[in-house]
């Protein structure tokens, strides 16, 4: 931990407080006092400005799901750099068994089963007693538990070391803007699979413009939040930051803007494309510039500059990954890319009646701020205990919140009532098809035995989706990014199921699920199975993560017609009556 509090961002905070709300639950303790050290770590990981400085506003209280007990502790964090209670706690229970609960299917019950009785304190002794086939035999665990856990480490060692765009962006952006503002600076942005939107990336790529690069540079390797300078030249400096992260900057002149940024952003297959089309018309397209078949070397200080000059219209980035973006643009089909003002509903968020942090009325007026028509409240049913899930009585006690509200804002925004309902192992759904027949909206999604097999699990989702009353089905695969791969799903079955019933696939716009996934999200498309961008907003400024689930559409090649939270509102609505109808 940090000797000094105020060197804490608020990603080091969450991870103090999940951990402490991991090691509480491995130990047995009372789950609501677990689940207000999760609430409080996903606020600080959510969180739209710095926790420091809300500190020092004196205004900790305003930060959703910190009371007075948390904002003590993050007091003594902030002055202090360290934390007397999540110190006792690590003398009570191994912090090591933390790794455990990124293994598939060992939760906090088991983490806590395998120390007490086979000795188990760190991910390679789990692996080890699983080899050694010390676990079978223990309580709940056989062969097959035996099997899977030994499965579920081989996955983790798999994992990407990519970091996560929710982790990336606002980094990126950060400096980004803090260049602009540097003495010289005519532009700067992000380029690389950032700018391309991918789910995770390797570096953060960053192109600024100024006509003497040096002393941005200098200044770039002076930022307060660079750990060292990894490699320099007169036109790119690489570094890695305080968190890890690595940075490289690339500064131009002006004048050779548009080629840099163009070059910057990649990917490598769209670029080696770009070239051969260069090459056929007696043209030579580097990082700065395009020289022509006499010799002379032409700068472009536009990126839509450089692809006329090849003969094509300008690309969006979310698209440049050679997959026929540039055969569709010679033949003058490029579409016309959803983007984050087209969309006029939220079709999936939580409140305080789940594991949401904020009101019904809160929740409406930030949608309101934002410019949205509608927002449905999808709180989790009742079998998804953790998340405080609603029972029948609640459903009916909520609707008359809704009204209220409703009647409060007026025609401003729509409320919709809605559920994420919990596909449960046989595929059936929490509530009677009665209940849901009266709700505006249902989602169902599955949160639990991900890693049952593939003919199980995706027999499960379709049976789930045969239901008439479900309208989308959310974050299809269940994944986590980085650490929980989705269901072994037959994505084949489930697009054809989708596509016979006419429900909606959810693109989850959350940073760590983007589920699904861009090529997923495109075969959708082409198969006429309607699409919703959702945000899964559990607190007012998460409906600002929309621009995610954006970029992984973009790079799906989805338009707003295929969008049914991009729809009219009407027609929205009558397509939702229609589904509950069935």
């Amino acid at each position: 931990m940090s000797a000094q509090g105020e060197h804490l961002s608020n990603s080091d905070l969450a991870k103090i407080f999940h951990t402490i709300a991991d090691l509480l639950e491995i130990k047995g303790e009372n789950i609501y006092k677990v689940l207000a050290y999760r609430r409080a770590a996903d606020s600080l990981a959510n969180l739209g400005g710095d926790a420091y400085e809300v500190w020092q506003a004196g205004e900790l209280n305003q930060i959703p799901g910190v009371g007075k007990a948390i904002a003590e502790k993050l007091d003594e964090l902030f002055r202090t750099g360290r934390l007397g209670f999540y110190e006792k706690v690590k003398t009570e229970v191994p912090v090591s068994l933390v790794d455990l609960l990124q293994v598939p299917d060992v939760g906090p019950k088991k983490a806590a089963l395998f120390w007490g009785k086979a000795g188990v304190t760190s991910l390679p002794e789990l692996e080890a007693a699983a080899r050694e086939g010390k676990l079978r035999g223990l309580p709940g665990i056989g062969e097959k538990s035996e099997a899977k856990i030994l499965a579920g480490i081989e996955a983790l060692k798999r994992r990407s070391t990519r970091t996560p765009l929710g982790v990336a962006w606002p980094a990126a952006q950060e400096l980004a803007a803090w260049l602009r503002n540097l003495p010289g600076v005519k532009a700067a942005e992000v380029a690389g699979s950032l700018r391309r939107m991918r789910s995770t990336v390797g570096d953060i790529d960053l192109v600024a413009a100024a006509a003497d690069p040096k002393p941005v540079m200098e200044a770039f390797a002076h930022h307060s939040k660079v750990g060292q300078v990894l490699a320099s030249g007169e036109a790119k400096t690489s570094v890695e930051l305080k968190n890890t992260l690595r940075v490289q900057l690339w500064v131009h002149p002006p004048e050779q803007w548009g080629t840099v940024l163009q070059y910057a952003t990649g990917s490598k297959e769209h670029s080696v494309h770009l070239r051969e089309l260069a090459q056929d018309k007696k043209l030579s397209l580097s990082d700065h510039s395009i020289i022509q078949p006499d010799g002379q070397e032409v700068f472009y200080s536009e990126e839509a500059e450089v692809y006329a000059a090849i003969g094509l219209p300008w690309i969006p980035p979310e698209m440049r990954e050679d997959r026929g973006e540039i055969q569709a643009a010679l033949a003058g089909k490029l579409p016309r890319l959803i983007e984050r003002g087209d969309l006029i509903a939220e079709l999936h968020s939580h409140s305080t009646w789940s594991d949401g942090h904020s009101s019904i009325q809160a929740m409406a007026e930030a949608a309101r701020e934002r410019s949205l028509k509608v927002i449905a409240i999808t709180d989790h049913s009742v079998s998804l205990g953790v998340a405080r899930g609603l029972k029948i009585e609640d459903l009916q006690r909520q609707r008359v919140e809704i009204d209220a509200v409703q009647a409060k804002l007026g025609d401003s925004i729509r409320i919709l009532q809605g559920t994420e309902s919990e596909i449960l192992a046989d595929g059936s759904l929490d509530y009677p098809d009665e209940i849901l027949a009266k709700l505006d909206v249902v989602i169902a999604s599955l949160h639990s035995s991900l890693r049952q097999p593939r003919a199980v699990i995706t027999e499960r989702l379709l049976r789930a989706m045969r239901n008439p009353h479900v309208d989308i089905v959310g974050h299809p695969t269940g994944r986590l990014l980085p650490d929980r791969e989705g269901a072994d799903l037959d994505m084949d079955s489930v697009l054809k199921a989708a596509a016979e019933t006419g429900i909606a696939l959810e693109i989850n716009a959350f940073p760590e699920r983007l589920d699904l996934d861009d090529i997923y999200a495109r075969r959708a498309a082409e198969m006429g199975i309607p699409l919703s961008i959702n945000t899964d907003a559990h607190q007012p400024d998460h409906l600002d993560l929309v621009q995610f689930g954006v970029g992984v559409a973009r790079r799906a090649w989805i338009t707003p017609d295929q969008v049914i939270n991009a729809w009219p509102t009407k027609r929205l609505l009558d397509w939702l009556k229609h589904r509950t109808k069935g």
